[in-house]
């Protein structure tokens, strides 16, 4: 696993400082207007982890690889 300057976007699983790789985009209908999306970073490790864990809990709406995310999207 590869670790990263400070600068550098990294993984949001816990414990983990590699770079990150993906944008999990996520949204809790209960908390957030149907439009909202929150992101999380992924490295290649933990993409199919957290993916999973929004997944199972029906919040994931998209994987989208970091250079390709419009972070203007997120809120």
């Amino acid at each position: 696993m590869e670790h990263v300057a400070a600068e550098t976007p990294i993984c949001s699983a816990k414990g983990c400082r590699a770079a990150a790789v993906w944008v999990i985009a996520w949204n809790n209908p209960k908390v957030h207007t149907p439009e909202r999306r929150k992101t999380w970073l992924a490295c290649e490790e933990h993409r199919e982890h957290l993916s999973s864990f929004l997944g199972m809990r029906g919040f994931l709406k998209d994987v989208v690889k970091l250079g390709d995310w419009d972070f203007s999207r997120e809120s």
